[in-house]
């Protein structure tokens, strides 16, 4: 991508690689799963030309970001003692930024705001809503209660079992099934059958993701693997235990949310409610709007990057 510049910053003892773009009031750009830096390309470019200074971390875990060996080091807390550490780096201790985020990167930028809103201007959230921490059940025992464990989540717990069944389907496929999955209902990925097609069927990129752009997916997933972002997954309940702290918190930044309506997480079981009667407002009090992008699917900053861009712009231009 023409103009991005990037970086390495030394942040809470890893070694983070950063895209930048552009002059003006900082928006941090927060990826998800199977995502990297990349994911936010068509937004950083946009909003670069229109005033903003565009910063897009890889994650621990991903990219050109440190691989941490250890499972338990890809806790929330890490991440965003990684995200602080960063915004201390590029913004300064004082100046508050814009966040965006989507995926785990949405789950991420929750968190973010809980511990420490004073760092945050306007955040717009995407695709995975805020989760209020329930104090009497883990999320592990609920996920496997509701759907099993071929669930795609609970699939990903043990550690070793799905990266040896990814390695024989191969990065570039397994990547590309992530990227045009666009079922509504839940991923299953079933021990041996994952996916639930022969890995020789072919597959068919949408018209937002080019070979190229797919390439380099690829050749990061193919240095680093899964592992780390299966490792998030894996801190779940840990996360859970160590948030015990923030139960019953409010998000108290302004919040924007959208969500394709084809998403798995915006059909999930009571999202819906959660999100239009009420229950999201309650726990995110500054919440000012809720978008569902109708016919679009789970990456939908990079389906309707045109449109989320405006979403983004008309929303931290009020600040």
């Amino acid at each position: 991508m023409e103009g991005v510049e990037h970086r390495t910053v030394n942040v809470n003892g890893i070694n983070m690689h950063v895209a930048e773009m552009g002059e003006g009031p900082l928006i941090l750009f927060i990826h998800g799963f199977p995502d990297l830096w990349f994911s936010w390309r068509h937004q950083m470019k946009a909003l670069a030309s229109l005033g903003y200074r565009c910063v897009a971390p890889d994650l621990r875990g991903y990219g050109d970001t440190d691989v941490p060996a250890s499972p338990t080091a890809y806790t929330s807390l890490h991440v965003v003692g990684d995200l602080v550490g960063l915004l201390d780096e590029v913004a300064g201790d004082n100046e508050k930024v814009f966040v965006v985020g989507h995926d785990w990167g949405a789950m991420t930028a929750w968190y973010l705001s809980l511990f420490r809103p004073e760092r945050i201007r306007a955040l717009v959230n995407m695709s995975v809503a805020f989760t209020p921490r329930n104090p009497k059940r883990k999320p592990l025992d609920t996920l496997r209660a509701v759907y099993g464990n071929d669930y795609y989540i609970c699939r990903f717990q043990e550690t070793g079992n799905i990266e040896a069944e990814f390695e024989k389907i191969g990065t570039e496929r397994v990547l590309k099934e992530f990227l045009t999955y666009r079922n509504p209902g839940p991923l299953y990925l079933p021990e041996g059958k994952a996916f639930d097609r022969p890995t020789d069927t072919p597959l068919k990129l949408p018209s937002w993701l080019s070979q190229e752009e797919c390439d380099y997916y690829v050749s990061k997933y193919d240095k680093t693997g899964f592992t780390g972002g299966f490792n998030y997954y894996r801190n779940l309940d840990l996360n859970w235990e160590l948030t015990a702290p923030w139960t019953g918190a409010k998000v108290k930044v302004p919040v924007k949310f959208i969500v394709g309506d084809l998403d798995l997480t915006y059909n999930s079981p009571g999202a819906k409610d959660y999100i239009h009667k009420g229950g999201l407002k309650r726990d995110v009090p500054l919440l000012e709007d809720v978008v569902v992008i109708q016919g679009a699917g789970h990456f939908v900053h990079q389906e309707r990057p045109d449109e989320i861009t405006k979403h983004i712009y008309d929303f931290v231009k009020k600040f």
